[in-house]
């Protein structure tokens, strides 16, 4: 299958979603089901399979990390200083935006959209990243937001910085996605295998993630909807889909990152803001507005602008 009817197909299934949802032929409570059997059971059993399975010799994670990464910390620079010193918003508003303008869709678009392009080894290299992404932007952000909160006067005095790490790590270690993968690590090292049975039905259930995914997605996007700030989340979309993907492509041609790889980081750099940047942005109580249209107007715009990204990667790269 080529590239765009990948493309198409991907975003005919989101469209689809938010069609159901739209014309209410679904509800948002059973969007909020679908989103919740991804989210807890067949996306962490599809990376619990790929760490398990998967052949991770061939590459180099701290080479991509750190081309990945670097994209990261630019576009969260750039949509932070954004959104204060182009819309006068607070420093609290400021890590909203930052995460927002930074934290890509990696599990309910980004998955399904490797898969299809770059087949398992795509799927592979983008479970590296997701494997420290989520613990490295949850805390980025609680770090972040502690700074603004005092920064801006919200609150003073200490704080039991062993209560935060341990609130931290407890809710990381519930993480579906995090136990999915430290789990397949653990038998991957242990050496077990997982007899067939048992291991067909992990597939089953692992297999449907894609698809479900994202028409869950879909029915999200008509969810939270647009609510206003139109053009800061303009703004900002702009550094999530444009910025931080060149940024990576400029790393990963400096660094000189294998072919594949390359591809999989400019492609994942390019990913939307998914659902994770509006519950922090609800969490801290700040910019859901915000981070909403955001994320709405940057997968809308990420049919056209990550065509642009894999094509120009694969021109590059091949």
């Amino acid at each position: 299958m080529g590239l765009a009817a990948t493309i198409t197909i991907i975003f005919s299934i989101i469209m689809l979603g938010y069609i159901f949802a739209k014309l209410k032929i679904l509800s948002d409570t059973t969007g909020d089901g679908l989103a919740d059997f991804v989210f807890v059971v067949s996306t962490p059993l599809l990376l619990f399979r790929t760490m398990l399975t998967a052949d991770f010799s061939t590459g180099n994670p701290w080479a991509l990390w750190l081309v990945y990464f670097t994209g990261v910390i630019v576009a969260w620079t750039a949509a932070h200083c954004g959104i204060r010193l182009m819309f006068g918003r607070d420093r609290r508003a400021g890590v909203v935006a930052g995460v927002t303008g930074a934290f890509s869709n990696l599990v309910f678009l980004g998955m399904p959209l490797m898969l299809g392009v770059y087949g398992q080894e795509g799927l592979v290299i983008i479970s590296l990243i997701i494997s420290i992404h989520m613990p490295l932007m949850m805390a980025a952000s609680l770090m972040l937001n502690e700074w603004a909160l005092r920064k801006d006067g919200v609150i003073s005095g200490e704080t039991g910085k062993a209560d935060t790490v341990i609130k931290f790590f407890s809710a990381l270690l519930r993480n579906p996605l995090v136990i999915g993968i430290l789990t397949g690590w653990l038998v991957r090292l242990s050496g077990f295998s997982i007899p067939q049975l048992p291991m067909q039905l992990i597939s089953m259930l692992a297999d449907v993630s894609g698809p479900l995914a994202l028409f869950a997605m879909g029915m999200g996007l008509k969810k939270f909807g647009i609510s206003g700030n139109v053009i800061a989340a303009g703004v900002n979309a702009s550094f999530k889909l444009l910025l931080m993907p060149a940024v990576v492509f400029v790393m990963a041609w400096f660094l000189g990152l294998p072919p594949l790889s390359a591809k999989v980081a400019i492609t994942a750099a390019a990913l939307p803001s998914g659902v994770n940047s509006y519950l922090i942005a609800t969490r801290f109580g700040v910019g859901q507005g915000l981070s909403s249209t955001s994320m709405v107007l940057a997968t809308a715009a990420s049919a056209l602008t990550l065509a642009m990204w894999i094509a120009l990667a694969q021109a590059v790269w091949g």
